[in-house]
C-alpha cells in the first residue's frame, strides 16, 4: 500500500531530526525518546505521527524520494531539447544526493543488512516513476534522431550515480589527489567539475559517434 506522502510542518521536523540521528548513531542506537528530545517534543506525538520507529523510517524514505520525482515531473514537462533535459535531470541527481547524503547513508544499510522488515514498496513506486520520466526524455531525443536505440534505460541512473558515490565514499583520496582542502572547495568542485564530468560521460553514451 502507497504510503502518504503529504507531510505536515511538524512531522517534516520529526523527519529530518530522525535522519540526522539515524546518519549519526544508526537506526539501532537511535531510539524513539532520542528523536523526541532532539525534536523538543513529546514522545507520543512521534508515536501519533509515525506509530513505531520502522514507520519512521518508511515515511523519511518516502519523504526525500517524493522531493525528487516531483523535480522530475516539471523537469519531464519543460520545453528542452533532450540533452538539455539530461543535462539537467543529472544535475538534479547529483545535487539531491550531494544534499542529502545522510538518507543515502541510511538506505544503504538498511538494503545491505535486511536487519528489520521495512515496507519499500511505496519507495519502488517512486523510483518506478523516475525511471519512466527517463524513459520519456530519453525516447523524445530517439524520436528527434539524437539519441541511440540500444540504449538500455535502467542502466543511466546507476552509471550518474555510481559514479557520484565512488567519488563520495573515496573523498579523503580525491581531497588530497585534487586539493580539495576545504569543504567549500570540495562541494563547488562536485557541483561543477564532477557533474560536468558525469553529463559528458552519459552524453558519450546517447548520442550516435560521428
Amino acid at each position: 500500500m502507497m504510503l502518504d506522502s503529504t507531510f505536515n510542518d511538524k512531522q517534516i521536523h520529526i523527519l529530518q531530526v530522525a535522519e540526522s540521528l539515524f546518519a549519526e548513531k544508526g537506526f539501532d542506537a537511535t531510539s524513539i525518546r532520542n528523536i523526541a528530545k532532539e525534536a523538543k517534543i513529546n514522545i507520543a506525538m512521534v508515536s501519533y505521527y509515525f506509530g513505531s520507529k520502522e514507520r519512521m523510517l518508511e515515511s523519511l524514505i518516502i519523504y526525500r524520494a517524493t522531493d525528487l520525482k516531483l523535480q522530475l515531473d516539471t523537469l519531464r514537462m519543460e520545453s528542452l531539447d533532450p540533452i538539455e533535459k539530461i543535462n539537467k535531470l543529472i544535475e538534479l541527481y547529483v545535487t539531491r544526493v550531494h544534499c542529502n547524503s545522510e538518507i543515502y547513508k541510511i538506505l544503504h544499510f538498511e538494503f545491505s543488512s535486511k536487519k528489520r522488515s521495512i515496507n519499500l514498496d511505496a519507495f519502488v513506486e517512486l523510483k518506478e516513476g523516475n525511471l519512466k520520466t527517463l524513459e520519456t526524455i530519453i525516447e523524445q531525443g530517439q524520436n528527434k534522431g539524437l539519441f541511440r536505440k540500444d540504449i538500455i534505460v535502467p542502466l543511466i541512473t546507476p552509471t550518474i550515480l555510481g559514479t557520484f558515490f565512488h567519488f563520495e565514499t573515496n573523498r579523503p583520496f580525491f581531497e588530497n589527489l585534487l586539493n580539495l582542502n576545504t569543504p567549500e572547495s570540495y562541494d563547488n568542485y562536485i557541483k561543477t567539475t564532477l557533474t560536468k564530468h558525469i553529463q559528458q560521460t552519459i552524453k558519450a553514451l546517447l548520442i550516435y559517434e560521428s
